[in-house]
């Protein structure tokens, strides 16, 4: 059919940019979000394209249930604007002609939000969170990057290396100064690396250097200078990994548990994990009788509606899985409570733009 036909391909063209859009929006917000904390010396800089990815990962779901929201309002938006709308009428073809090919259109995006949504995501959060813990449990000497001052964990020393040779294995002009009650110290070198022992105990090395040390605010300072000064570096002792509700697979949130607190948070993450796609599902539906546009008329009051309904329909889903984790709604009623009454709001739109043809203006104006 012409009809159906044309609308695909004008409804893939349309998300095909707006993903693209929304991706790189996304992409560089957090790019420079993650550069700014590199900089600050709080991630190390090695890191950033594993966290972006991660974050990528987590996020793709909701950015293509609003990819299809768009698409098919600008999509039926431009058919009203155009007066194709009128055309398509004369032919036979009322509103809810649009439902069969706009949900054949979402359907296999929706299908993949869905494996995104319960399996993807999941586990990017779990590696995430994983990533996260190596990284705090590296040791202090790895964490360190050059023209970076980065404090110790237990706040009593500051370290900075100018920079790093080409193989990688020794640092150039280092600062290290260290501060404990009621003295405080510094050490400079112009060249260190670390050093392995037989018995696998690892030192960092620093040749050519002076020590300071003394006390703050008066003139009893003692300088040691020193060939080769080698101190061991303590191994810190790596924390369990915590998992919180975002990052446990969907099958083991079905598992009964010990706490009931715990199994309410884990519902509440199940309700969340299947709203999404179910909200997709929804909200390009939603999209075909909101793109109502008469051309004589505002094209921002339609859109501005457009964006309220996708962030309390986003925000109410967020509130009913609050409920359900704070065990104040049933999971078995909360999962699908919100979604039906949308349903049931969407089918009321589609009767009133099929039986009444006339805008909310109009309405009003009685």
């Amino acid at each position: 059919m012409i009809f159906q036909r044309a609308l695909l391909r004008e409804l893939s063209n349309s998300a095909a940019a707006i993903v693209a859009a929304l991706f790189a929006i996304m992409l560089t917000t957090n790019i420079v979000r993650l550069l700014s904390r590199a900089a600050g010396g709080k991630i190390p800089l090695d890191t950033v394209l594993a966290v972006l990815g991660f974050t990528a990962l987590r996020t793709l779901p909701v950015l293509l249930a609003l990819t299809l929201f768009i698409a098919v309002l600008m999509t039926v938006s431009r058919s009203y604007r155009d007066s194709e709308m009128v055309i398509w009428n004369t032919a036979g073809l009322s509103l809810a002609a649009w439902i069969r090919p706009v949900t054949l259109f979402a359907a296999p995006v929706v299908a993949l939000i869905a494996v995104m949504s319960l399996f993807l995501a999941p586990w990017a959060n779990e590696r995430a969170e994983a990533y996260r813990q190596r990284i705090d449990n590296r040791d202090e000497v790895s964490r360190m990057a050059p023209g970076v001052f980065r404090e110790s964990s237990n706040a009593e020393r500051v370290f900075f290396v100018e920079g790093v040779d080409g193989d990688q294995r020794r640092v150039r002009n280092i600062f290290i100064a260290s501060r404990k009650p009621g003295e405080a110290g510094v050490v400079v070198s112009r060249e260190g690396f670390i050093e392995t022992a037989e018995n696998g105990d690892r030192f960092a090395v620093l040749l050519q250097g002076r020590r300071y040390d003394g006390v703050p605010g008066t003139p009893e300072y003692r300088i040691t200078e020193f060939e080769r000064y080698a101190a061991r570096i303590e191994s810190r002792e790596a924390r369990e990994l915590s998992a919180t509700p975002r990052a446990v697979p969907t099958a083991r949130l079905l598992e009964p548990q010990e706490s009931r607190q715990l199994e309410n948070a884990l519902k509440g993450e199940l309700l969340w994990r299947i709203g999404l796609p179910l909200m997709a599902l929804n909200l390009v539906l939603l999209a075909v009788p909101l793109s109502f546009a008469n051309p004589r008329a505002t094209r921002s009051i339609n859109l501005l509606f457009a964006v309220f309904a996708y962030l309390t329909y986003s925000n109410l889903l967020g509130v009913v899985q609050a409920w359900v984790a704070q065990g104040k709604l049933r999971f078995e009623v909360g999962w699908w409570l919100l979604h039906a009454v949308m349903a049931v709001v969407i089918a009321l739109l589609f009767l009133r733009r099929t039986t009444l043809r006339f805008g909310f203006g109009r309405l009003f104006a009685r």
